[in-house]
């Protein structure tokens, strides 16, 4: 059959509202043939991220209106081509960061966005580092520019990028100090972390007996009033690096005042006349106005994360396998903060 034309039946979770996770819908339809560019893609992988996690609460920047199948990167395979695309690229295997759609057993998807996935890497363990891999590299080197010997923070090193970020850094050579619960510390400490409890009212003190200098850098998806404290251990010709605001995610009212609140505490920090530098990493920068060197710079930096797995350097941390029918459960177990590593959903056995 000729695949510009063959109809794909696709199985996809819904999230219809501002909805506990257990509101989560299913639905089944025909995929309508890929057009020009695109291809059909059968998940083998996808997984859940903090962003999924704020979409349920309608608290993302920039999230499309509800209904919507949420999903922000996948692991498959290519099993359809539509015009305009090489044929050679059917059965082979794939990553793709979609921001929604990716929690679906197919979905249709630019060619260009593809990146191949390495022969011998798991696809879970692929798509562990997809979002995860590219924010954690691009932070590290594009964003703070750490280099061999400096100290960083990583706050939530138990988590997706945190621990991707933990791995990356001290495979650089760089000193790693990392926050998580204590039930995670003989987990980070092998990730080569030196554990600090973020439970710990003292937390920061006991960061700073850690490194007395101060850090060259501090990657905090927290937010909120904590973030003060974070600039604090900043030392001069360092950075803060902010990718989140899970402090706010609870909070009720419009999603683009905290965004905003932090946008604005940054910029003033970076006026300061102290040699130190804050920044709010954006994983689309760039996208709308060059979409080519976009595609080309998450094309190169997945391509070297994903080496790295290949290579052993990196283990992915995957926390659990669901199937994509329980993505409810997955969903509540990413929340649930008691995981070390990515949730990751997967087709029905």
């Amino acid at each position: 059959m000729n695949a510009t034309t063959a109809t794909t039946r696709t199985t996809e979770i819904v999230l219809p509202g501002v909805v506990e996770p257990a509101g989560l819908q299913v639905q089944v339809r025909d995929l309508p043939a890929p057009g020009r560019g695109q291809v059909v893609l059968r998940m083998d992988a996808t997984g859940v991220s903090f962003a999924e996690q704020q979409m349920r609460r309608g608290k993302y920047y920039d999230q499309p209106a509800f209904p919507f199948v949420p999903g922000y990167d996948v692991v498959g395979t290519v099993v359809a081509a539509g015009p305009g695309v090489d044929r050679d690229l059917r059965g082979h295997r794939f990553a793709v960061v979609t921001k929604v759609g990716g929690w679906a057993s197919h979905l249709i998807v630019e060619a260009a966005d593809l990146v191949p996935v390495p022969d011998g890497v798991d696809a879970a363990a692929a798509e562990t580092v997809v979002v995860n891999g590219v924010t954690a590299w691009q932070m590290m080197y594009r964003t703070a520019k750490v280099k061999r010997g400096d100290t960083i923070v990583v706050l939530g090193a138990n988590g997706g990028v945190g621990s991707t970020l933990v791995q990356l850094a001290r495979h650089a050579g760089i000193k790693v100090i990392g926050t998580a619960s204590a039930r995670h510390h003989d987990a980070v400490r092998e990730l080569g972390a030196i554990p600090v409890d973020y439970r710990d009212p003292n937390m920061y003190d006991r960061i700073r007996e850690l490194a007395p200098e101060g850090v060259d850098a501090v990657f905090d998806h927290v937010g909120g009033p904590a973030l003060h404290d974070s600039w604090r251990l900043i030392r001069r010709g360092g950075a803060l690096v902010n990718y989140g605001s899970a402090a706010t995610k609870d909070e009720a009212g419009n999603a683009m005042l905290p965004v905003l609140k932090l946008f604005g505490q940054l910029m003033v920090w970076n006026l300061l006349p102290n040699g130190k530098r804050a920044g709010f990493y954006n994983f689309w920068a760039g996208k709308r106005f060059r979409i080519a060197a976009f595609r080309a710079r998450l094309r190169d930096d997945l391509t070297q994360v994903l080496q790295l797995v290949k290579a052993g350097v990196l283990t992915p941390q995957i926390a659990a396998r669901i199937p994509l029918s329980d993505a409810a459960s997955a969903l509540a177990l990413a929340e649930s903060r008691t995981v070390l590593g990515k949730v990751v959903i997967v087709p029905e056995p």
